[in-house]
């Protein structure tokens, strides 16, 4: 069991969406990312968004390719500035829950459940990709297990 850390899909400028909604460029890289995790048959328990327009509709991109059993809903504590070592005392890798939110908040979080401080960077995330997470009952720190990226050049 793991969870699944994504970064919000490729956002329009604010001048073109003061809300910050998702691009079309975006929406493609997301999707074409949900359906290569379907086809590796990844299953999602429940998706967990920021409540940002672009968080929320990265989170119903992979809602309706990965179809978890729980459906998405908004939580507190996933905004950039957040503190990741709130949230991420709460996170139990045996629910396979999908986490999609923002910079720098993911990659703070993934630090500090990988080595317990986030002033050093052990993954780059980008826009519409997962990485997977996962922690053994006997482990103090999590591990990167894989990651799904829309551009790897």
């Amino acid at each position: 069991m793991s969870i699944f850390l994504v970064q919000h899909a490729l956002a329009l400028p604010r001048e073109m969406d003061p809300a910050k909604g998702i691009s079309e460029e975006g929406q493609t890289d997301t999707e074409r990312i949900a359906s290569v995790a379907k086809g590796y048959h990844v299953r999602v328990n429940k998706i967990q968004h920021s409540g940002k327009k672009r968080a929320r509709q990265t989170a119903e991109i992979f809602e309706q390719v990965l179809k978890p059993e729980a459906g998405i809903e908004a939580s507190l504590g996933l905004n950039p500035l957040d503190d990741v070592a709130d949230f991420g005392k709460s996170l139990n890798p045996s629910v396979n829950d999908m986490i999609v939110s923002h910079l720098p908040f993911l990659e703070k979080l993934t630090s500090w459940l990988i080595i317990g401080k986030t002033d050093q960077s052990v993954f780059k995330f980008q826009n519409g990709g997962i990485v997977c997470l996962d922690k053994a009952p006997e482990d103090k720190h999590w591990h990167i297990k894989w990651t799904l990226m829309p551009k790897i050049g």
